[in-house]
């Protein structure tokens, strides 16, 4: 993996786990991670410290010592990181009128949008539900 190619793949690994909308897929795909990573985890970055991106770091750090199952790991978790956010950014942009219409007062974070168009679910524009059928 080029150092361009893990950085991208680190960031978007870091923005991932940061972001409480994705709290269970997260969780996978951090013990996938971790899991595919193991060795490295362990012989590399065992006495780091978790949070704010310091195992990443460490990771990046080590970069030309990953074994093809991190490297892979680390791949994988940022295409499903990707097609995450791809479908994140479609339901905005479909909801984007009935978020401010509907929610425009309500703070962004842990789910509260989400609530906020379910409990005005009557009002919601038929463009929105069907954003979020299609990406359920």
């Amino acid at each position: 993996m080029t150092k361009r190619g893990f950085a991208v793949t680190s960031a978007l690994v870091f923005l991932f786990l940061c972001s409480p909308i994705f709290s269970q897929a997260g969780d996978d795909l951090v013990q996938n991670v971790v899991d595919g990573c193991k060795t490295e985890l362990d012989t590399y970055c065992k006495d780091v410290t978790p949070g704010e991106g310091r195992v990443l770091a460490c990771l990046y750090a080590h970069n030309d010592k990953l074994s093809g199952r991190c490297e892979y790991a680390l791949y994988d978790a940022a295409a499903q990181l990707e097609r995450a956010v791809a479908a994140l950014s479609y339901v905005v942009n479909e909801c984007r009128d009935d978020l401010v219409k509907l929610c425009g007062d309500v703070p962004a974070g842990e789910g509260r949008l989400v609530e906020c168009l379910a409990k005005n679910e009557k009002m919601v524009s038929e463009r929105c539900k069907q954003a979020i059928k299609d990406v359920e």
